[in-house]
């Protein structure tokens, strides 16, 4: 049994809390809030400091300094917001259900997260590539790609 099925978001150590990221990048796309409707827009468009290649940060400890609008997640906050994925792994604890099989906690591998189709991996355009983001409105699954673990695992 892993630490993430006995402790609540709120008793997990900072370690135990960090490993909760499914190296996806879907947090770090750029969303579009409409003033009029408050409807939620998704772009393809990746932060500055995502690698696209690897979905990951590239200055996790500065980028909250470097990109104004990023956010450090917490507990109270993974309850709050709205623009988190379902498949994120703090909004599904936070929601009382399971990781899934492509989690790296489960799989133990941090690349069944690409192998499930659930990455940004392939998918994104750099901003600094982007015009009007506007353009580059996407509807991302709501649920993986390939649904089903590959043969053998």
């Amino acid at each position: 049994m892993g630490f993430w099925e006995d402790k609540t978001l709120e008793e997990m150590t900072e370690a135990e809390w960090e490993s909760l990221c499914d190296g996806c990048g879907r947090c770090c796309l750029h969303k579009l809030r409409d003033t009029d409707t408050d409807e939620l827009m998704f772009t393809n468009v990746a932060c500055q400091l995502l690698n696209t290649r690897t979905c990951q940060c590239t200055n996790y400890p500065q980028r909250r300094r470097i990109v104004k609008d990023c956010l450090r997640l917490t507990p109270e906050l993974v309850r709050e917001i709205d623009w988190l994925p379902h498949s994120c792994a703090y909004r599904t604890l936070a929601e009382g259900r399971a990781l899934p099989w492509w989690h790296k906690l489960v799989s133990g591998s941090a690349t069944t997260v690409h192998e499930a189709g659930v990455s940004v991996r392939g998918r994104v355009v750099p901003e600094d590539e982007a015009g009007d983001l506007e353009h580059y409105l996407t509807e991302w699954p709501v649920r993986p790609v390939r649904v089903r673990k590959p043969r053998g695992q």
